[in-house]
Protein backbone atom coordinates (compact mmCIF):
# COMPACT_ATOMS: atom_id res chain seq x y z
CA UNK A 1 0.00 0.00 0.00
CA UNK A 2 1.33 3.49 -0.78
CA UNK A 3 2.27 5.91 1.87
CA UNK A 4 -0.61 8.22 2.73
CA UNK A 5 0.00 11.84 1.14
CA UNK A 6 -0.08 14.81 3.99
CA UNK A 7 -0.67 18.19 3.73
CA UNK A 8 -0.90 20.85 6.08
CA UNK A 9 -3.30 23.94 6.28
CA UNK A 10 -3.40 27.45 7.50
CA UNK A 11 -5.76 30.00 7.14
CA UNK A 12 -4.15 33.32 8.40
CA UNK A 13 -5.44 36.59 9.96
CA UNK A 14 -3.51 39.20 11.34
CA UNK A 15 -1.10 37.33 12.91
CA UNK A 16 1.90 38.09 10.18
CA UNK A 17 4.74 38.07 13.14
CA UNK A 18 3.36 34.90 14.28
CA UNK A 19 3.12 33.07 10.74
CA UNK A 20 7.38 32.21 10.66
CA UNK A 21 7.82 31.20 14.64
CA UNK A 22 4.51 28.77 13.68
CA UNK A 23 6.46 27.84 10.25
CA UNK A 24 9.28 27.01 12.15
CA UNK A 25 7.81 24.44 14.38
CA UNK A 26 6.52 22.72 11.27
CA UNK A 27 10.06 22.57 10.04
CA UNK A 28 10.81 20.79 13.23
CA UNK A 29 8.70 17.70 12.22
CA UNK A 30 10.35 14.00 12.25
CA UNK A 31 8.21 13.35 9.37
CA UNK A 32 7.82 16.11 6.26
CA UNK A 33 4.46 16.50 5.04
CA UNK A 34 4.26 16.81 1.12
CA UNK A 35 3.48 20.07 1.13
CA UNK A 36 2.14 23.16 3.52
CA UNK A 37 -0.37 25.39 2.21
CA UNK A 38 -0.90 28.89 3.89
CA UNK A 39 -4.25 30.95 2.56
CA UNK A 40 -3.85 34.66 4.14
CA UNK A 41 -7.29 36.62 4.15
CA UNK A 42 -5.06 39.30 2.61
CA UNK A 43 -1.55 40.44 1.66
CA UNK A 44 -1.02 42.43 4.79
CA UNK A 45 -1.94 38.92 6.83
CA UNK A 46 1.61 37.15 5.31
CA UNK A 47 4.83 38.11 4.88
CA UNK A 48 7.13 35.17 1.94
CA UNK A 49 9.94 36.52 2.93
CA UNK A 50 10.19 36.27 6.54
CA UNK A 51 9.28 32.35 5.90
CA UNK A 52 11.41 30.24 7.30
CA UNK A 53 12.74 26.91 5.38
CA UNK A 54 10.29 23.99 6.32
CA UNK A 55 11.57 21.10 4.63
CA UNK A 56 8.73 21.04 2.11
CA UNK A 57 6.75 22.26 -0.65
CA UNK A 58 5.58 25.92 0.61
CA UNK A 59 2.40 26.58 -1.38
CA UNK A 60 0.73 30.50 -0.30
CA UNK A 61 -2.78 30.69 -1.81
CA UNK A 62 -4.59 34.06 -1.32
CA UNK A 63 -8.05 33.81 -0.49
CA UNK A 64 -11.02 35.69 0.37
CA UNK A 65 -11.04 36.84 3.90
CA UNK A 66 -12.81 34.37 6.28
CA UNK A 67 -11.84 31.27 8.23
CA UNK A 68 -14.72 29.15 6.18
CA UNK A 69 -13.96 30.79 3.00
CA UNK A 70 -9.97 30.42 3.22
CA UNK A 71 -10.29 26.60 4.46
CA UNK A 72 -12.37 25.43 1.79
CA UNK A 73 -9.67 26.89 -0.65
CA UNK A 74 -7.20 25.17 0.63
CA UNK A 75 -9.08 21.84 0.82
CA UNK A 76 -9.84 22.12 -2.98
CA UNK A 77 -6.29 22.80 -3.60
CA UNK A 78 -5.19 19.33 -2.00
CA UNK A 79 -7.50 17.01 -4.47
CA UNK A 80 -3.85 15.14 -4.79
CA UNK A 81 -3.81 14.35 -0.56
CA UNK A 82 -4.70 11.99 1.38
CA UNK A 83 -5.21 13.52 4.61
CA UNK A 84 -5.07 17.03 5.25
CA UNK A 85 -4.10 18.62 8.96
CA UNK A 86 -5.84 22.07 9.28
CA UNK A 87 -3.94 24.22 12.14
CA UNK A 88 -4.48 27.19 13.97
CA UNK A 89 -1.79 30.11 12.47
CA UNK A 90 -0.50 29.98 16.63
CA UNK A 91 -0.36 25.89 16.94
CA UNK A 92 2.48 24.46 17.99
CA UNK A 93 2.45 20.65 16.69
CA UNK A 94 4.97 18.50 18.79
CA UNK A 95 7.18 17.22 16.47
CA UNK A 96 5.94 13.57 15.95
CA UNK A 97 2.59 14.88 14.83
CA UNK A 98 2.58 14.40 10.96
CA UNK A 99 4.20 10.86 11.70
CA UNK A 100 1.11 9.99 14.37
CA UNK A 101 -1.35 11.44 11.71
CA UNK A 102 -0.29 8.84 9.28
CA UNK A 103 0.15 5.88 11.58
CA UNK A 104 -3.44 6.50 13.09
CA UNK A 105 -5.58 6.84 9.24
CA UNK A 106 -3.49 4.07 7.85
CA UNK A 107 -4.23 1.77 10.53
CA UNK A 108 -7.84 2.80 11.22
CA UNK A 109 -9.14 3.12 7.60
CA UNK A 110 -12.64 4.07 8.73
CA UNK A 111 -11.42 7.57 10.89
CA UNK A 112 -12.26 10.38 8.55
CA UNK A 113 -11.42 13.46 11.63
CA UNK A 114 -8.81 12.93 14.02
CA UNK A 115 -8.46 15.73 16.85
CA UNK A 116 -7.02 16.19 20.12
CA UNK A 117 -7.38 18.75 22.51
CA UNK A 118 -4.12 20.64 23.12
CA UNK A 119 -1.28 20.07 26.08
CA UNK A 120 -1.83 23.63 26.96
CA UNK A 121 -4.89 26.01 25.26
CA UNK A 122 -4.29 29.38 25.65
CA UNK A 123 -8.44 30.07 24.75
CA UNK A 124 -8.78 29.24 27.83
CA UNK A 125 -6.86 32.19 29.61
CA UNK A 126 -4.69 35.11 28.57
CA UNK A 127 -2.90 32.98 25.75
CA UNK A 128 0.78 31.01 25.79
CA UNK A 129 3.88 32.97 24.75
CA UNK A 130 5.98 31.29 22.02
CA UNK A 131 8.79 30.50 24.81
CA UNK A 132 5.89 28.38 27.34
CA UNK A 133 4.72 26.70 24.24
CA UNK A 134 8.33 25.41 23.44
CA UNK A 135 9.12 24.22 27.01
CA UNK A 136 5.35 22.76 27.28
CA UNK A 137 6.26 20.61 24.01
CA UNK A 138 10.05 19.93 25.47
CA UNK A 139 7.91 18.58 28.81
CA UNK A 140 5.77 16.16 27.02
CA UNK A 141 8.60 14.41 25.08
CA UNK A 142 10.03 13.63 28.66
CA UNK A 143 6.83 12.35 29.79
CA UNK A 144 4.87 10.02 26.68
CA UNK A 145 1.48 9.37 27.30
CA UNK A 146 -0.13 5.86 25.99
CA UNK A 147 -2.33 6.50 22.98
CA UNK A 148 -5.80 6.37 23.01
CA UNK A 149 -8.62 6.99 20.79
CA UNK A 150 -11.66 7.46 21.33
CA UNK A 151 -14.97 9.17 20.20
CA UNK A 152 -15.71 12.46 19.98
CA UNK A 153 -18.86 15.05 18.58
CA UNK A 154 -16.59 17.15 16.42
CA UNK A 155 -12.70 18.09 15.82
CA UNK A 156 -11.16 20.64 17.63
CA UNK A 157 -10.46 23.50 14.69
CA UNK A 158 -6.87 24.33 16.13
CA UNK A 159 -5.88 21.16 15.08
CA UNK A 160 -7.86 18.77 12.58
CA UNK A 161 -6.97 15.87 10.53
CA UNK A 162 -9.25 14.76 7.86
CA UNK A 163 -9.52 12.46 4.47
CA UNK A 164 -9.90 14.23 1.80
CA UNK A 165 -11.25 12.21 -0.78
CA UNK A 166 -15.02 11.76 1.10
CA UNK A 167 -14.96 15.69 1.82
CA UNK A 168 -14.61 16.41 -1.98
CA UNK A 169 -16.46 13.00 -2.80
CA UNK A 170 -19.67 14.03 -0.72
CA UNK A 171 -19.46 17.77 -1.33
CA UNK A 172 -18.32 18.64 2.65
CA UNK A 173 -17.17 21.92 2.86
CA UNK A 174 -16.89 24.73 5.55
CA UNK A 175 -20.66 26.45 5.58
CA UNK A 176 -19.68 30.19 4.43
CA UNK A 177 -22.32 31.38 6.37
CA UNK A 178 -20.10 31.15 9.37
CA UNK A 179 -17.94 34.41 8.18
CA UNK A 180 -15.04 35.76 9.47
CA UNK A 181 -14.05 33.83 12.61
CA UNK A 182 -16.46 30.87 11.44
CA UNK A 183 -17.55 30.28 15.60
CA UNK A 184 -18.53 26.30 15.58
CA UNK A 185 -17.53 25.69 11.96
CA UNK A 186 -14.82 22.85 13.18
CA UNK A 187 -17.84 20.81 14.59
CA UNK A 188 -20.55 21.30 11.81
CA UNK A 189 -17.87 20.42 9.05
CA UNK A 190 -17.47 16.64 11.59
CA UNK A 191 -21.06 16.55 11.65
CA UNK A 192 -21.23 15.97 8.51
CA UNK A 193 -18.03 14.23 7.91
CA UNK A 194 -19.29 11.68 10.73
CA UNK A 195 -21.73 10.50 7.91
CA UNK A 196 -18.90 9.07 6.40
CA UNK A 197 -16.87 7.27 9.06
CA UNK A 198 -15.86 8.39 12.80
CA UNK A 199 -14.57 11.45 14.61
CA UNK A 200 -12.09 10.48 17.17
CA UNK A 201 -9.87 12.15 19.43
CA UNK A 202 -6.36 10.71 19.63
CA UNK A 203 -4.45 10.95 22.61
CA UNK A 204 -0.94 11.06 19.92
CA UNK A 205 -1.70 14.24 18.13
CA UNK A 206 0.18 16.68 21.00
CA UNK A 207 0.54 20.40 20.52
CA UNK A 208 0.07 23.68 21.94
CA UNK A 209 -2.43 26.00 21.27
CA UNK A 210 -1.06 29.62 21.95
CA UNK A 211 -4.15 31.10 21.26
CA UNK A 212 -2.92 34.91 20.87
CA UNK A 213 -5.42 37.45 21.29
CA UNK A 214 -4.63 40.27 18.50
CA UNK A 215 -6.10 39.54 15.12
CA UNK A 216 -8.96 37.90 17.00
CA UNK A 217 -13.05 38.80 15.88
CA UNK A 218 -14.44 41.97 18.10
CA UNK A 219 -15.86 41.05 21.23
CA UNK A 220 -19.34 42.14 20.14
CA UNK A 221 -19.08 40.41 17.03
CA UNK A 222 -17.72 37.27 18.96
CA UNK A 223 -20.98 38.10 21.38
CA UNK A 224 -23.24 37.82 18.17
CA UNK A 225 -22.00 34.61 17.37
CA UNK A 226 -21.93 32.82 20.27
CA UNK A 227 -26.15 33.37 19.91
CA UNK A 228 -26.48 32.97 16.06
CA UNK A 229 -24.28 30.42 14.89
CA UNK A 230 -25.74 27.73 17.38
CA UNK A 231 -29.13 28.20 16.32
CA UNK A 232 -28.31 28.22 12.87
CA UNK A 233 -26.87 25.11 12.72
CA UNK A 234 -29.61 23.42 14.77
CA UNK A 235 -31.48 24.73 12.34
CA UNK A 236 -29.42 23.40 9.36
CA UNK A 237 -29.60 20.05 11.34
CA UNK A 238 -25.63 19.85 11.74
CA UNK A 239 -26.13 20.22 15.47
CA UNK A 240 -28.38 18.51 18.24
CA UNK A 241 -30.81 20.40 20.16
CA UNK A 242 -28.29 19.66 23.41
CA UNK A 243 -25.23 20.72 22.06
CA UNK A 244 -26.42 23.49 20.09
CA UNK A 245 -28.17 24.67 23.25
CA UNK A 246 -26.05 23.93 26.12
CA UNK A 247 -23.28 25.85 23.77
CA UNK A 248 -25.49 29.03 23.62
CA UNK A 249 -26.35 28.84 27.40
CA UNK A 250 -22.97 28.28 28.72
CA UNK A 251 -21.39 31.25 26.83
CA UNK A 252 -24.13 33.59 26.86
CA UNK A 253 -23.96 32.87 30.78
CA UNK A 254 -20.36 33.14 31.11
CA UNK A 255 -20.69 36.88 29.81
CA UNK A 256 -23.55 37.82 32.10
CA UNK A 257 -21.49 36.44 35.26
CA UNK A 258 -18.03 38.07 34.14
CA UNK A 259 -18.89 41.56 32.82
CA UNK A 260 -18.95 43.82 35.99
CA UNK A 261 -15.32 41.76 36.66
CA UNK A 262 -14.05 40.59 33.21
CA UNK A 263 -10.92 39.14 32.45
CA UNK A 264 -7.95 41.20 31.03
CA UNK A 265 -8.04 39.18 27.73
CA UNK A 266 -11.89 39.19 27.16
CA UNK A 267 -14.43 41.65 26.33
CA UNK A 268 -16.75 40.77 28.04
CA UNK A 269 -19.12 43.86 27.55
CA UNK A 270 -18.88 43.74 24.41
CA UNK A 271 -19.58 40.11 24.24
CA UNK A 272 -22.88 40.51 25.89
CA UNK A 273 -24.15 43.22 24.31
CA UNK A 274 -23.43 40.97 21.13
CA UNK A 275 -25.45 38.39 22.65
CA UNK A 276 -28.20 40.84 23.28
CA UNK A 277 -28.43 41.93 19.67
CA UNK A 278 -28.58 38.74 18.74
CA UNK A 279 -31.53 37.52 20.99
CA UNK A 280 -33.22 41.03 19.55
CA UNK A 281 -32.74 39.61 16.03
CA UNK A 282 -34.04 36.30 16.93
CA UNK A 283 -37.61 37.96 18.84
CA UNK A 284 -37.47 39.83 15.01
CA UNK A 285 -37.30 36.87 12.78
CA UNK A 286 -33.71 37.98 10.85
CA UNK A 287 -31.39 36.22 13.01
CA UNK A 288 -28.31 35.57 10.34
CA UNK A 289 -24.80 34.60 11.29
CA UNK A 290 -23.41 37.25 7.92
CA UNK A 291 -24.83 39.59 9.81
CA UNK A 292 -21.50 40.14 12.37
CA UNK A 293 -20.27 41.35 9.09
CA UNK A 294 -22.07 44.58 9.57
CA UNK A 295 -21.46 45.24 13.67
CA UNK A 296 -18.52 47.36 14.42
Amino acid sequence: MQPLRVAIGIATSGRRAQMPLTLAQLARQDTKPQRIVVCPAGPDDYDPAAAPPVGCPLDVLPGPRGLTLQRNRILESCADIDLLVFLDDDFYPAPDYVRQVKTLFSTQPDIVIATNHPLCDGATGPGISHERALQILARSRQSPRPPSIKATYGGYGCNMALRVAPALAQGVRFDVNLPLYGWLEDIDFSRRMAAHGRIVNCSSLLGVHLAIKHGRTSGLRVGYSQVANPLYLLRKGSLSATYSLRHLSRNVAKNLLRVAHPEPWVDRRGRLRGNLIAFGDLLRGRLDPRRIQHLR
